[in-house]
């Protein structure tokens, strides 16, 4: 019995850029913001365009345009990681965090979708599916919105179904302990109640304000320090309140950086963002860590995008259902799922990861 010889050789790489502004100013711990930028990427391959992303500045996408496009292009599009591979070897010189990595990621989750649309499946199929739907907890909360504005969007979340909820802290330790009553006045006493500082904290005044939101069942603390300092999360984690779990990660580009988090014993909950980790086979190399410390996995940010890996990783408790991420998503792309009791669930009728870009209404917000 004969085998028809599967390979399909990646025919084009483009990438385009957009900028779309919030809908007000936002802030968090340490970083202001009113904007985000989105580098999209389409390969081409036997008649299908795969489809991938990263939230990343403009720059990422010269370094895609002018050099790593080059290396993908009529390599085997059903060999994802061996292009993967050849990317990473490509940057020795330039440096694999930051924009590589985000690059490189958003070359691979294209690739990948470019795989599964060859194949007719959906991504998830692919992948492998484990969980029939991906638990989401709703983020925002920004330091800068009022109490009122605050209250409106936790409350539009529990509306949606949504179990979980999380907001930003770290601008004024005395204000962030008012902040995080309204946002349990706002949810109710069962919803839970996640905080994130963005590494605002320094160590003592931490553990001082993990033991002042033990009142309020604040059940996840993330990044009360620099996700960089793991000393500092390793001490915050082995003296916060039991029932409070410490959380960082996000800003993981490669497979070292997670290795160190967890030989650290740093979080009880590992988080890995596909649009920087090196795409979807960065994220499977930081699940297998964590299903081999036997630490949890959270998903960061980019709801749509980590839609179908999250259901095929064991280790994943839920995903980051990110405010402006879900704006932007929605705004751009066709298929985007909707939120059913606090989950996503993929749309099994349709190929790959089933987005396609609004082209039209992308283009307003070209760079």
């Amino acid at each position: 019995m004969s085998v028809r010889n599967p390979e399909v050789p990646v025919e084009t790489v483009g990438v385009s850029t957009y900028t779309i502004p919030t809908e007000t100013p936002e802030a968090d711990g340490t970083y202001e913001w009113d904007s985000t930028t989105i580098v999209i990427v389409e390969a081409t391959g036997g008649g299908q365009r795969g489809l991938g992303f990263t939230y990343a500045d403009s720059a990422t996408a010269t370094l895609i345009n002018d050099t790593l496009k080059h290396v993908v292009i009529g390599r085997d599009a059903m060999s994802v990681k061996s292009a993967w591979l050849a990317m990473l070897g490509s940057i020795r010189n330039l440096g694999r965090p930051g924009i590589c990595a985000m690059a490189i990621s958003a070359i691979d989750t294209a690739l990948w979708d470019l795989k599964a649309r060859l194949l007719n499946l959906p991504l998830v199929t692919v992948m492998g599916q484990v969980h029939d739907v991906l638990s989401i907890y709703g983020s925002g909360g920004f330091t800068n919105y009022s109490n009122e504005q605050l209250e409106n969007q936790l409350g539009t979340w529990v509306e949606l179904g949504i179990p979980r909820v999380k907001i930003k802290i770290g601008r004024d330790a005395r204000i962030d302990r008012e902040r995080v009553a309204v946002a349990r006045n706002a949810i109710g006493k069962d919803g839970a109640l996640f905080v994130d500082a963005n590494g605002a904290y320094s160590h003592k005044q931490s553990l001082a304000q993990a033991r002042a939101f033990e009142q309020f069942n604040v059940s996840w603390f993330e990044e009360p320090v620099s996700s960089d300092d793991l000393e500092g999360l390793r001490f915050i984690r082995e003296h916060a309140p039991e029932r409070m779990e410490i959380a960082a990660g996000e800003y993981g580009y490669g497979i070292e950086y997670f290795r160190r988090m967890l030989d650290a014993g740093a979080v009880d909950v590992l988080q890995a963002d596909a649009t920087r980790c090196g795409g979807f086979t960065g994220f499977f190399q930081a699940a297998s860590l964590c299903e081999a410390y036997h630490i949890p996995l959270s998903s960061h940010c980019a709801p749509a995008l980590h839609l179908h890996i999250g259901c095929a990783t064991p280790a994943l408790r839920h995903a980051e259902y990110f405010y402006d991420h879900v704006r932007i998503e929605g705004m751009l792309f066709d298929g985007v799922p909707e939120p059913v009791n606090g989950s996503l669930r993929p749309d099994r009728t349709q190929c790959g990861m089933g987005l396609t870009i609004k082209r039209l209404d992308a283009q307003k917000f070209a760079a």
